[in-house]
């Protein structure tokens, strides 16, 4: 009887243990597909700008920066008023996680 008692217990904790190991490795796909990058915008012309980022409105002051999420194909425009205007440059995946600079994507 102890025999089969323990038998049981053996199998019930190996199933308890393949089952935690799947949730963590369904969480850390989870967790890296979900990582989002950016890329730094600066605004080295010698005007105040306004722009919309494919997600928002910016304001840029002469030598200010704004961060931009990397979603490969959005338009960043210019802006006027809360309107878009004309396109500035498309975002590529080899902008991600770089800084550029306004004046040499115009």
């Amino acid at each position: 009887m102890k025999i089969i008692y323990a038998a049981i217990c053996v199998l019930f904790l190996s199933a308890f243990t393949s089952v935690e190991q799947e949730n963590l490795a369904t969480t850390n796909d989870e967790i890296t597909e979900t990582v989002v990058s950016s890329f730094t915008l600066i605004n080295d012309t010698k005007e105040k700008v306004s722009i919309y980022t494919g997600s928002g409105f910016v304001t840029l002051n002469k030598g200010s920066k704004t961060k931009i999420n990397c979603k490969v194909g959005k338009e960043v425009r210019w802006a006027k008023s809360g309107m878009k205007k004309g396109v500035i440059f498309k975002i590529k995946s080899d902008m991600c996680g770089k800084t550029l600079k306004l004046s040499k994507l115009m």
